[in-house]
């Protein structure tokens, strides 16, 4: 019994030389000059002449973009490209600041110091507000302090999340408002 023959693996990146299939190209030489539409063989003998291979730059064309160009140095350069594009990212994190109801104001200084901090290096902020025992009865103390927070970083964050109760903590975030 024959083993079913396995289409050969997907290759990642642009067609090169023989692996181009159109039969008509659009032929862009190493110096970026357009030579017009031309034979498929035509333009593999002008790469080879240039001592250089012969990229399919934009497959989806009718007929495709070929050019001809180093293909190592192409390689290295897109590899450069995303490798700057890496660096460049900014992953947002979620830091959380936990409060109390009754928090004194040195002690909020000191937190709103850190938010803006965490604003400042593009990160969101969780606000948590913990109510123990008979603060429960006073939720209107920690609705009025997330307001005075909220207040407070108008220029510097957005609300992303409204304050609400959930059990015995009150949450709401913020997330720095993008200059």
């Amino acid at each position: 019994m024959r083993r079913p023959t396995q289409a050969p693996p997907a290759k990642d990146g642009p067609r090169v030389n023989d692996e181009i299939r159109a039969p008509r190209v659009l032929l862009i030489d190493e110096n970026g000059e357009k030579q017009g539409e031309m034979p498929l063989v035509a333009a593999l003998e002008a790469a080879q002449e240039a001592g250089l291979d012969l990229v399919e730059i934009v497959a989806t064309a009718n007929p495709p973009v070929v050019k001809i160009l180093d293909y190592g140095k192409f390689k290295f350069q897109e590899q450069k490209k995303k490798a700057e594009a890496r660096k460049k990212q900014k992953v947002v994190e979620l830091k959380e600041i936990k409060l109390r109801p009754m928090i004194d104001d040195h002690d909020y200084q000191v937190k709103a110091k850190a938010m803006t901090r965490f604003f400042a290096e593009g990160d969101k902020v969780k606000i948590t507000l913990r109510f123990r025992g008979r603060e429960m009865a006073h939720q209107n103390l920690g609705m009025d302090l997330l307001m005075r927070i909220k207040g407070d970083f108008a220029e510097t964050a957005k609300v992303e999340l409204e304050p609400r109760l959930e059990g015995r903590q009150m949450t709401m975030v913020l997330a720095p408002k993008s200059s």
